[in-house]
């Protein structure tokens, strides 16, 4: 099998970085030609729009935009390059939120993470994803095509049968969440049937340290992607095990949650993405995950730029007191006054009282100067903490809600 996927994955950075500078505008054309975009794309010019950077000049797109849209034209909102019967698969996701799907070669990426956990033509791949409305099964499926790999359609359940086919049939990769993998295993040793798993690419959940090497224990080496219905694969890991390489047909921006304003590498925020799919053009749709970018290249020779995986969720908004608190409002204080770097809103409970809590990073100050413009920015009154710059974590977090349920 060869090293990487094709040639994509190893070009230069000024290679790629051509690449995009054709494709961009073209997409961002295309875009502009829905009607569901509205206004959203009005009056701007595809041909400045050649690189992630310029995409900061856009509007966000974000997953409620997205539900209204579908409400005003469903199925896909006005937001895709065919009809709905141009596609070969219509999927529903809770919200509902409506997706379109191709059985078109590698239509979402998928094989190219499925080739970097070393899936090919001898492998048959058991896939523990839904089949069921939601797309993730079909999105696995698809790319074991791409790599010329058999599937066993096993979608989710019945784990004595899972186990019995994976003997029977000789499976030797797994595609599924990955806690799952865990539980066929267990149910095939109590069940006296070994298997012949030795390659596992998981996605949908958090892939917890301890569980990938109780994975490499059992002889399966265990890789994770980035993946959503909406937009198919986005990162993925390889080999190296160093952080999510960004898939070659989509950009990604790491951004200020509440904000589409991006964030310096290294710094924690939410995830938006730009897909260069022909059939979907979603420009700059917030995720509302949490990651990074991180520096330099992977050790594997794939030179995309890398994130560090899921950080949590970004919408973090909040009810205090009876009221909502947005991140972008706290994004809007910090906007107003150029003397702050950084802000965090902490809601904890006193006395069977919610109390609100701005931690303000700053040069200097009095907590008192800014309480006007907390309770502006907020439409709450709280406590104001004055911190030297650098002293929030850099988790993404700009409300912490402290407060047990317990």
């Amino acid at each position: 099998m060869s090293t990487h996927f094709d040639d994509l994955e190893t070009r230069s950075p000024a290679e790629r970085a051509e690449a995009i500078a054709l494709a961009l505008p073209q997409q961002i054309a295309r875009a502009q030609k829905l009607p569901g975009y509205g206004d959203m794309l009005a009056g701007v010019d595809p041909l400045t729009i050649r690189s992630a950077a310029d995409l900061a000049a856009l509007p966000v797109l974000r997953k409620a935009d997205l539900g209204r849209a579908q409400g005003d034209a469903a199925p896909f909102g006005g937001l895709t390059t065919r009809p709905p019967s141009g596609f070969d698969h219509v999927f529903q996701s809770p919200g509902p939120i409506y997706e379109p799907g191709r059985v078109a070669q590698d239509w979402w990426r998928m094989g190219r993470f499925l080739h970097a956990c070393g899936v090919g033509a001898n492998d048959i791949v058991q896939n523990c994803f839904g089949y069921h409305l939601t797309p993730a099964g079909m999105i696995f499926e698809n790319g074991a095509r791409a790599v010329g790999a058999a599937v066993l359609p096993a979608g989710t359940g019945q784990t004595e049968l899972q186990a019995r086919a994976a003997h029977d049939i000789g499976v030797t990769a797994y595609a599924g969440t990955p806690d799952y993998l865990k539980v066929i295993l267990d149910k095939a040793a109590e069940m006296g049937l070994p298997l012949g798993i030795t390659k596992a690419a998981v996605g949908g959940g958090a892939l917890f340290p301890s569980l990938r090497q109780e994975y490499a224990d059992r002889g399966i080496t265990c890789l994770q992607c980035y993946a959503t219905a909406d937009l198919g694969n986005i990162a993925y890991e390889s080999q190296a095990q160093e952080g999510l390489i960004v898939d070659e047909g989509v950009l990604v921006e790491i951004v200020r949650p509440g904000t589409g304003d991006p964030v310096p590498p290294g710094e924690v925020g939410e995830v938006v993405v730009t897909t260069l799919n022909p059939d979907y053009p979603l420009i700059r749709f917030a995720t509302g995950d949490l990651s990074a970018l991180m520096e330099g290249a992977s050790p594997c020779g794939r030179t995309n730029i890398r994130i560090k995986g899921w950080m949590g969720r970004a919408d973090q908004t909040t009810k205090i007191k009876g009221m909502f608190v947005r991140p972008e409002q706290v994004a809007a204080l910090v906007d107003r006054h150029g003397e702050i770097s950084r802000a965090r809103v902490i809601a904890t409970r006193e006395g069977e009282q919610d109390v609100m809590t701005v931690q303000i990073e700053a040069e200097q100050g009095d907590p008192e100067t800014y309480a006007g413009a907390v309770a502006e920015a907020l439409k709450l009154k709280g406590r104001v903490e004055i911190l030297p710059k650098g002293t929030l974590p850099n988790d993404g977090k700009v409300i912490e809600d402290q407060r047990s349920y317990d």
